[in-house]
């Protein structure tokens, strides 16, 4: 008796499967990945088939079959990568299967399925009746004539006439109907410039040589390509993905923002054809089940795409690359709160795959253990553009969020024409509004922040959950009409721009204009554009190659070391280091203005020297100091509620669960308040220790003993390695 071991998609954390159904006849060519409909108590669900066995614990009457299996599955490679996630980041089996399934796979329904369109072949009666063997009306006649002069089939809306002729046709006998897939086609947008194929520079050739020996197992597969922002790196990973595919393998190619997908599917596909297929979140149901299916079935062997695409079901996998390694992008919000970029490693190693982590900015945790490959020059000779840091304090920034020096650059862009980028991490008009009698904040009534004005919207919002209101015209509190406008965003900085530089066009790239508009439209107008600025948030310093980008300033560079994390210095320097090589790459060359209130900060002065060497050095030493990763690992466990002592007590008997467990050496600090939440409380417990799979194991046993006490309005979730 064959038996199938299935983990049924749901997200209860405190089911545990698998459970075991007998497999029919019917049901013989049934295998690891393949997802079945089974009966699950009252309900029919879906599940995914994790194990083949021989014989169950349970007496075969006890057992009951699954009612049917899909068409589409995940490969066995997958099912493991799942499972392993959803036990490396402490979520459920199911939870890390659902990174794998098609794509709209969910416990209740199996998701998109083929798109059919009709085709019509001319038949051997239609071709005797164009002859004059039959009566035709003009409608037939003329869809008759349409498919000789074809050759061929064509598709039903190719015939130009109505539905009901055609019908007429097909029950005569003149032409004959079949349904035949249309494949649901993502666009693919040119952005940037353009990249014909170029012969290599020497550094270029040097690190596709080592790449390529990776692919083939003769060195370590692992490696970091350091390369200056402009220094070539994707032609190195167009080159060693055109290997990997000679060699019979696929490659899969990552990027940390969707916003960077048109550009990287553009210079993959005109380079290696229809063999590239795209996965993320923002394509249709449709275009992504399309995609997915075609890189199941082999049709597609390399994929491009931002987290997710690291579950591309590719078989054969010779190469993955992670691109801008170092962005916070790849952690995964949601549970599990997986690290595309240890999942890569992971499954790069599970296929004997070269993993290749690719930026100017690396983590420190890539730069100590990963063996590197250096593009030190840009690969049209031009150097890499100065970068003068203005010091912010005192009055220079009082009147203006600019600086008097950046209006006076802005202002010669606009009289002698180019293009410019200015980065302000802040979206909104202004930062918080606040009354100058009383002193009130308006702030989120669901969440402990500050509301940012949208001047566009009319209206102010809350940046965590949504939350709007008018904007008001006197205080809620003491009725004064003195209200104060503090800081700026994307909307004011832009307007700011937009008078200094004149007739040129100002484009804003942020969450709220590409929610309208998408990021590819927004950035190839720019790139189309003769002349213009970009003003946005972090996302306009992400890996975009226009190449005539004269002035990139950064606003409030020092913004992000204001935050407690220990990654704040890592992130400030990545910030400007990286907006500050979309300069300068062309004749013209090119420059950058550093705003900032902290101009003495290691971060802001090795990012105007472009020193990674030295940055990263000296952050290494802070944190082996301070016991921070690559020195320790990190999990944090986090409790939210409605109700604030609900939360507190359960963060305080988690934390009695897991001290008698953790590893020798580990500590526990917590449990700490967290900022409320979309009307939730937080509690957080943080865990740090030097081996990171008994800290992960310790985490892990820890919730499982607290979800099984069913606690009431309390939810639980685990971030291993938090960003």
């Amino acid at each position: 008796m064959a038996i199938a071991k299935v983990e049924p998609l749901v997200t209860a954390r405190a089911l545990r499967g698998p459970f075991d159904y007998r497999l029919p006849e019917r049901l013989a060519d049934v295998s690891v990945g393949t997802i079945v409909r089974v009966p699950f108590g009252p309900r029919r669900i879906l599940g995914v088939v994790v194990e083949l066995a021989e014989r169950s614990e349970l007496p075969p009457e006890r057992l009951a079959e699954p009612i049917e299996a899909l068409e589409a599955g995940a490969t066995p490679e997958l099912v493991r990568l799942g499972l392993w996630v959803g036990r490396e980041y402490c979520s459920t089996p199911a939870r890390g299967l659902g990174l794998v399934v098609p794509p709209g796979t969910g416990g209740d329904g199996p998701g998109p399925r083929a798109a059919l369109e009709r085709h019509a072949a001319l038949t051997a009666e239609g071709r005797a009746a164009l002859d004059g063997g039959s009566r035709l009306g003009t409608q037939q006649r003329a869809a008759l004539q349409r498919l000789l002069k074809a050759g061929g089939a064509l598709a039903g809306t190719q015939l130009g006439v109505g539905s009901g002729t055609v019908r007429s046709l097909a029950a005569r006998g003149l032409i004959e109907l079949s349904s035949v897939e249309r494949r649901r086609r993502p666009a693919s947008v040119a952005v940037g410039a353009e990249h014909a194929p170029v012969r290599l520079t020497g550094a270029q050739e040097q690190a596709v040589a080592v790449a390529v020996e990776a692919i083939d197992g003769s060195r370590p597969r692992e490696l970091l390509l350091h390369g200056v922002t402009g220094s070539g790196k994707t032609e190195v990973y167009l080159a060693a993905a055109a290997a990997a595919l000679e060699r019979g393998r696929s490659a899969i190619v990552l990027v940390p923002e969707i916003g960077l997908t048109p550009q990287a599917l553009h210079r993959f596909r005109s380079r290696l054809g229809e063999r590239v297929a795209v996965l993320h979140s923002a394509l249709s149901a449709g275009e992504r089940f399309d995609e997915w299916r075609r890189l199941r079935r082999g049709e597609a062997t390399v994929c491009v795409g931002p987290r997710s695409a690291v579950f591309a079901p590719v078989s054969d996998l010779g190469l993955l690359v992670v691109d801008e390694e170092h962005d916070s992008s790849y952690k995964q919000e949601g549970d599990p709160r997986y690290d595309a970029r240890e999942v890569a490693r992971r499954r790069a190693q599970e296929a004997g795959a070269a993993f290749v982590l690719g930026s100017a900015t690396p983590r420190p945790e890539s730069w100590a253990t990963v063996e590197r490959l250096t593009l030190s020059e840009r690969v049209d000779g031009q150097a890499l553009p100065p970068v003068e840091v203005l010091d912010m304090r005192g009055a220079a920034g009082a009147a203006s969020p600019l600086h008097p020096r950046t209006r006076e650059e802005l202002a010669h862009l606009g009289a002698s024409g180019g293009k410019a980028i200015v980065m302000v991490n802040r979206r909104g008009y202004q930062v918080h509004l606040s009354c100058r009698v009383c002193g009130h904040v308006w702030r989120c009534p669901r969440c402990d922040v500050s509301l940012v004005l949208h001047r566009h919207a009319g209206s102010l919002r809350c940046h965590h959950c949504g939350h709007g209101e008018a904007i008001p015209s006197r205080c809620d509190e003491c009725a004064s009409v003195g209200v104060a406008h503090h800081g700026a965003g994307t909307e004011r900085v832009a307007e700011l721009v937009a008078a200094a530089v004149g007739d040129v066009p100002v484009m804003r790239l942020d969450t709220d204009t590409t929610a309208r508009h998408g990021h590819g439209d927004i950035l190839r107008r720019f790139g189309d554009a003769d002349a213009g600025v970009l003003v946005g948030t972090q996302m306009v310093g992400k890996g975009h190659d226009f190449p005539d980008i004269l002035l990139a300033v950064v606003v409030d560079a020092d913004a992000t070391l204001r935050f407690p994390n220990f990654r704040a210095e890592e992130r400030a320097f990545a910030l400007v280091a990286q907006l500050a090589g979309r300069s300068g790459r062309s004749a013209r060359g090119g420059t950058v203005l550093c705003q900032t209130l902290a101009p003495d900060a290691p971060a802001i002065v090795h990012a105007a020297r472009h020193d990674a060497p030295g940055f990263l050095a000296g952050e290494l030493e802070r944190r082996r100091a301070l016991g921070y990763p690559p020195f320790a690992s990190l999990v944090r466990i986090e409790l939210t509620s409605p109700d604030s002592d609900r939360a507190q007590s359960t963060a305080v008997s988690l934390a009695s669960v897991l001290e008698p467990t953790l590893p020798e050496g580990a500590t526990l600090l917590g449990p700490a308040p967290r900022f409320r939440l979309r009307g939730r409380h937080r509690r957080q417990v943080l865990l740090k220790g030097a081996e990171r799979g008994p800290l992960v194991a310790s985490a892990r046993s820890a919730v499982e003993e607290l979800t099984k006490r069913r606690i009431r309005d309390v939810s639980v979730s685990v971030d291993v390695d938090p960003a």
